[in-house]
């Protein structure tokens, strides 16, 4: 019965029409579902990115979801990693990835790429009717405030952050009091706050 049930499913995700972010899903995951969100926002000026903030610019609701939900995420300016960061962790995205689960394109435990997924995606992608960044993400983007508005909003693991900066300081701290180690005393400057 099993068998039965997974081939049904994957015979049905082998026909549906994949939107624009179902194939993003495909190609990488829910970051590639919230980049792709963010630039046809901001090519179509519903969404303004300057250095790391982003807003909402213009009255027009959007049709789907987690473009709706990105707009309702930044009304003011907010900075754009965290904004992406809450998205990808969204209901609006979840729904993505339990879509192509179960339409058999995606595992439901890990959301990997199943045989029939990878084939949907490389026919999506032999197509070509959607932009490249679908597949590859914003590095094909021409260079501009929207590549890198999208590019500077990945953000870099929070333990390993915390980590960096920790040693940049230690750094800082021991090259000002002229000691190779410890914590205490004099130097000159500020290395940390």
């Amino acid at each position: 019965m099993r068998m039965y049930f997974r081939r049904a499913t994957t015979a049905a995700g082998a026909r549906r029409i994949l939107g624009v972010y179902e194939v993003a899903y495909l190609a990488g995951g829910p970051r590639r579902v919230v980049e792709c969100a963010v630039i046809a926002l901001a090519e179509g000026g519903l969404l303004r990115l300057r250095a790391s903030r982003v807003r909402a610019a213009g009255d027009e609701v959007p049709g789907h979801l987690v473009e709706r939900a990105l707009i309702t995420a930044c009304p003011h300016s907010r900075n754009a990693a965290s904004v992406c960061a809450e998205l990808r962790e969204s209901p609006e995205v979840a729904e993505i990835g339990d879509r192509l689960a179960d339409w058999g394109l995606v595992t439901r435990a890990r959301h990997q790429l199943t045989r029939v997924g990878r084939q949907r995606l490389q026919t999506a992608e032999q197509e070509g009717s959607l932009p490249p960044y679908v597949f590859v993400g914003p590095e094909v983007l021409p260079k501009g405030t929207v590549r890198r508005g999208v590019m500077e909003a990945q953000l870099i693991p929070s333990g390993l952050g915390r980590a960096m900066i920790r040693m940049g300081n230690a750094l800082d701290h021991n090259s000002d009091s002229g000691s190779g180690f410890g914590c205490g005393g004099g130097g000159g400057g500020g290395g940390s706050d």
